[in-house]
């Protein structure tokens, strides 16, 4: 990218110098992950001793900003629970965007009422824009359209969760964690030790325990996002989900979001792409948001007041969730990789994955059910998260590869007027990062015998290993889908099973179930 003009994310973010600072180390992280120079820490270790006391808590979460989701309906189902915090508890001013209905799932968790759920949210708009290039707009309703209040939220749960009876330890970083037969055992860098039955890791995506899990594995995807909350916008009441309007450049396709916040409007700029180290930086990629700002959204930089710089950069892999090797550890939302490979934010897969994991976890408390491989089944294989991937890599741009300027731009176009066609059944749990096997395969017929010239576009642009590797998984999908309806019937004879091979069964309808999108409700 050139970068011989004086760049303007210094002068944009001028009034923001701890966002051009975090900015800098943010990048000196993405440098590192191109390299392949991704830590490898060692936090986790075993002993064959038996700890002294019974333990402390039943459950520790390491992760307080969405691990207090969990930390609130764990303590209200009756069980010990200590949050550990690095800072302190406290949501992000930026917005958290999600639908209506998925926030619901707070209110029927009975993490907030009603009333609070009102509170939380800062902002709303209807309708949202999808548009590829040339393509015509979609508009549509309710899909990512609330943006929820962080700050607001969390301090509502941390009062929740401490008058339940919860132990909030902010300001304490964890150093270690020894698995014992009877426990785990938490040093922080504090010297201090705590016992608990599980350790719940919630850290996110650069958590240090998942990182020794994948022992300096490089991410097979990357999400690069950057943007800002301003002001100085003309007034606009609509969003948009994902809107590309420009051809390949830099060997990155740009998608842009948008939508109204609290106190101006919110932009993103993002891209998929590997973690090769020919890869744009992110303030290259911030360079670009400022470049295209001004067409996308019919606005001059120089009117534009900054209140707040997003940025960051959102490992993926493919064999996600992840599972801990070790006993009595079970990883949590980002930690897990329980999402997409085309999602980048980690709130509305933790809410929507709470009820599941909260009595999941609840069971295998009750039954002892904590070895590694029991708790596996909490975080089981997902096959509508891995069927796109082949998504991804038909929005991803080989560092080598060449394509028509305007080839993603006119796929995702022709086929997200297919999926519209077919209706909201079909097009709007996509967007909300959920596939359903019908959805999924009245898409592919449709589009295979409307534009067949259109596959043989895509399948060179994969490559036939994506393709060899979708398959299993689109399989998968079908089978998990014919499945459920079986498991469901059966679900009176799984409960009289011995306890152990009942979580089991349990977990596996729940496998069923989430692994084919049958939990989303319009």
């Amino acid at each position: 990218m050139d970068t011989s003009n004086p760049l303007l994310t210094p002068r944009m973010l001028a009034s923001l110098p701890e966002s051009l600072a975090g900015l800098a180390a943010v990048d000196r992280r993405w440098q590192a992950y191109r390299q392949g120079d991704i830590p490898q820490p060692t936090v986790v270790t075993s002993s064959t001793d038996f700890l002294r006391d019974s333990p402390q808590w039943d459950v520790v979460i390491s992760g307080g900003t969405l691990g207090i989701l969990l930390g609130v309906a764990l303590v209200q189902r009756g069980w010990r629970v200590a949050l550990v915090e690095k800072g302190a508890l406290r949501g992000r001013d930026q917005e958290w965007n999600i639908s209506r209905q998925e926030m619901q799932t707070l209110v029927s968790q009975g993490l907030l009422t009603a009333a609070e759920l009102e509170q939380a949210i800062a902002s709303e708009y209807n309708p949202a824009r999808v548009q590829f290039g040339a393509g015509d707009p979609l508009w549509v309703r309710d899909v990512l359209n609330v943006g929820v209040d962080p700050v607001l939220l969390l301090a509502t749960l941390k009062q929740r969760f401490l008058t339940a009876g919860g132990t909030l330890l902010e300001h304490t970083a964890l150093a270690g964690v020894t698995v014992h037969p009877d426990g785990v055992a938490l040093q922080t860098q504090g010297g201090e030790t705590w016992t608990s039955r599980l350790l719940v890791d919630a850290m996110g995506h650069f958590s240090p325990i998942a990182a020794q899990a994948r022992a300096g594995r490089k991410p097979d995807g990357v999400c690069l996002v950057v943007g800002t909350c301003a002001q100085g916008f003309p007034h606009n009441d609509t969003g948009d989900l994902i809107v590309s309007f420009t051809p390949i450049q830099h060997q990155c396709q740009y998608f842009w979001e948008a939508f109204p916040a609290r106190d101006g409007r919110t932009t993103y700029l993002f891209t998929y792409v590997d973690a090769h180290r020919d890869r744009p930086t992110l303030t290259d990629l911030f360079e670009a948001y400022w470049r295209w700002l001004p067409d996308y959204q019919s606005v001059r930089l120089e009117d534009l007041t900054v209140q707040r710089a997003l940025f960051g950069f959102f490992p993926c892999y493919r064999d996600s969730p992840l599972t801990y090797p070790w006993d009595r550890m079970l990883p949590v939302g980002d930690s897990s990789g329980s999402q997409s490979p085309l999602s980048f934010g980690g709130f509305g897969a933790m809410v929507r994955h709470l009820e599941r994991l909260s009595r999941g976890i609840s069971e295998a408390l009750e039954q002892d059910c904590l070895a590694a491989g029991d708790l596996g089944w909490l975080q089981p294989y997902q096959p509508n998260l891995s069927v796109t991937w082949l998504f991804q890599k038909s929005m991803t741009v080989g560092v080598n590869q060449t394509l028509a300027a305007d080839q993603i731009n006119r796929t995702l176009a022709t086929i997200f007027a297919d999926m519209a066609s077919l209706g909201d059944a079909t097009l709007k749990p996509f967007l909300q990062d959920v596939v359903q096997f019908p959805a999924l395969a009245k898409t592919l017929l449709f589009t295979s015998v409307k534009h067949p010239g259109l596959v043989a576009q895509i399948l060179p642009q994969v490559g036939p290993l994506a393709v060899a590797r979708w398959l299993p998984h689109y399989l998968a999908l079908a089978a998990y889908s014919g499945l459920y309806p079986i498991a469901q019937g059966l679900k009176g004879w799984g409960d009289l099973l011995p306890e152990g091979l009942q979580y089991r069964y349990h977990r596996w309808v729940d496998a069923l179930r989430y692994g084919t999108g049958a939990d989303y409700e319009a």
